[in-house]
């Protein structure tokens, strides 16, 4: 699912205010971190992560690692935060402008 310059300004907008959900350990993005990002876009649609430390590589391998895993979309990466954005499915919560 591609958003559109406009959802994806509003869902910026939203997370504004969120604080991190997820937060990276030493061991950085694993299998079991996927499975509960995955619970938590499916509760809320909208989710921030705090990646662990490292360069820009090691945290660009990471953001792409964990919405490759959960098929969320990328919404937005600020130093060591990145947003991900999924629909779900059966029940959608978050309204996007078209």
């Amino acid at each position: 699912m591609a958003l559109s310059p406009s959802q994806r300004r509003y869902l910026r907008s939203l997370a504004h205010d969120l604080s991190p959900v997820i937060l990276l350990g030493a061991k950085g993005a694993t299998d079991a971190v996927v499975k509960e990002l995955d619970l938590a876009l499916t509760h809320h649609e909208l989710v921030k992560v705090k990646l662990s430390g490292g360069d820009k590589d090691e945290r660009q391998a990471q953001i792409r690692f964990l919405a490759e895993g959960t098929g969320a979309e990328n919404v937005q990466e600020i130093g060591h935060i990145v947003v991900l954005f999924r629909r779900n499915a059966d029940d959608p919560k978050l309204a996007l402008p078209r």
